[in-house]
């Protein structure tokens, strides 16, 4: 190590301990927001754009390489794959002085993830499509990619880093509660629009549905820039995360559109990248990893350790690629049932379809469906005197299912029938035209399969239209009653 290279880095420690004096308000001018701690994608996004723009040409993995510096995320794994953070050159370490005066407390606090004993997950943000993203799986998924790239080699750290630790452990640190309690819990905003908190819905477990989505993310982009060409350049991290998290889906098409890769197709795309992988080995094989660099004791590799693994990937598989990402009640701002919900008793034998008629139009973000969701149970709970939206879920035009009465209570959506079968309607007006394909296959089979592997449903349960039962109405809409004539289980 030269001199020059020891006085820069002395300067860097020095500059960094008078940056915290008066930090604050230099983070809340370059940032605004940063100084509420707003924790939304669009305002990471924004913040690491104005780093760019300060810098320029600064190189996005320099950049998410001290990303990772400052939120102090250099355990033994990630050296081990992406080496150490403040193992730089003399121009990273100018680059990271840089990146600290303006900004290292927004990003440490931003970035950094935690479940706080009264359940609040910090460490995550709010996306444009209502799902909440820890950053740290999601940055170390994008450094794998760009590190490959520059090294022109196998990006051999991706998945441990973004998906393989975080699930075996998690399999492990809870074997005496059933798998299905091994994963998640999801949570909600106390705001959407201007989100602070974070609270978790049950105990958090070590892959929380944050850190599943960030590592899926992770997963999906660094896979994408770890296969760019030699002659192709990565983007600015910037224009990398909002390529994949701010877009606008076209009238009419909806996600029948899209090709590219963007946020509400992460279940899909980081099950195509897998799919082909034996992930009993991959985790058995990244916790052999966790046992040797960390000398953790209380991995065994014994047979116990194998069913462990294989039992919480089953789960894993059906809970966060068989099932679509379901949109909270708490999340689009339901109200609340009024009166005491009345249990279903399960499985059910019908799966009932409707269309909402009203609104007439798919709802293709969101805000535009959250929207739809509030004017729904509005109208339920207040013109027709219902104790809460009557469906048991519906479903947007934006790649997500909204949760209405849900999986375990009595819906008010198809007359004489409700306690026998599920109400689920798509958002829009399909009397003439047809709902986008991406959304009829959200029903007909990712919901479907869901409720099958819940005990939701009977294993021949029949797919009725609502005015198959109903003598009033001509829901689902005539072309929409044609096509749902034509799947599985539909019976006259």
């Amino acid at each position: 190590m030269n001199n020059h290279t020891i006085q820069t880095k002395s300067a860097c420690v020095v500059f960094c301990h008078q940056v915290h004096v008066y930090l604050f308000v230099h983070v809340t001018k370059l940032f605004p927001g940063a100084g509420v701690h707003l924790r939304n994608m669009e305002g990471f996004i924004q913040a690491v754009q104005q780093v760019e723009h300060s810098n320029p040409g600064l190189p996005p993995l320099a950049l998410v390489r001290a990303l990772r510096r400052t939120a102090g995320h250099d355990d033994v794994m990630t050296i081990h794959f992406l080496g150490a953070s403040n193992n730089l050159s003399d121009a990273d370490l100018l680059e990271t002085a840089i990146l600290n005066t303006s900004s290292f407390s927004f990003f440490d606090k931003a970035i950094h993830h935690i479940v706080t004993d009264h359940g609040e997950e910090r460490g995550v943000v709010l996306t444009r499509d209502g799902t909440t993203v820890a950053l740290v799986p999601l940055l170390l998924g994008i450094e794998s990619g760009l590190n490959a790239k520059m090294e022109e080699v196998a990006a051999a750290g991706i998945f441990p880093l973004t998906f393989g630790r975080t699930l075996g452990l998690s399999f492990l640190s809870l074997q005496d509660f059933p798998p299905s309690h091994r994963l998640g819990p999801d949570g909600c905003w106390d705001n959407v629009e201007h989100p602070r908190v974070f609270k978790l819905s049950q105990p958090a477990t070590l892959a929380t549905d944050a850190m599943i989505n960030g590592g899926m993310d992770g997963l999906i982009l660094g896979t994408d820039l770890s296969n760019l060409t030699a002659s192709e350049q990565p983007q600015a991290l910037s224009e990398i995360l909002r390529g994949y998290y701010n877009f606008t889906l076209s009238e009419g098409q909806g996600m029948d559109a899209v090709s590219s890769q963007i946020s509400p197709r992460r279940r899909e795309l980081s099950r195509s990248i897998l799919e082909s992988v034996d992930l009993h080995s991959q985790v058995m094989e990244t916790l052999a990893l966790v046992w040797k660099l960390e000398k953790t004791e209380w991995i065994s590799m014994d047979t116990g350790v194998g069913k462990a693994v294989k039992d919480g990937l089953e789960t894993f598989v059906k809970k966060y690629w068989d099932c679509p990402q379901i949109i909270p009640r708490c999340q689009w701002g339901a109200k609340p049932h009024r009166g005491t919900p009345i249990p279903l008793s399960l499985p059910l034998q019908y799966l009932y379809i409707h269309h909402t008629y009203e609104p007439s139009s798919p709802c293709l973000s969101f805000p535009s469906c959250s929207r739809d969701m509030r004017s729904m149970q509005r109208f339920h709970q207040e013109d027709r005197g219902w104790a809460d939206i009557g469906y048991s879920f519906v479903v947007g035009s934006d790649g997500y299912v909204y949760e209405g009465r849900g999986w375990h209570h009595l819906g008010t959506h198809t007359r004489g029938h409700n306690a026998i079968g599920y109400g689920v309607s798509i958002i829009g007006n399909y009397t003439a035209t047809l709902p986008s394909r991406y959304a009829m296959d959200l029903l007909r089979h990712r919901l479907v399969q869901c409720a099958l592997h819940g005990g939701g449903l009977v294993s021949n349960f029949i797919i009725h239209g609502h005015r198959q039962v109903v003598n009033y109405t001509a829901c689902p809409g005539d072309a929409f009653f044609s096509e749902i004539r034509t799947w599985e289980h539909f019976s006259e």
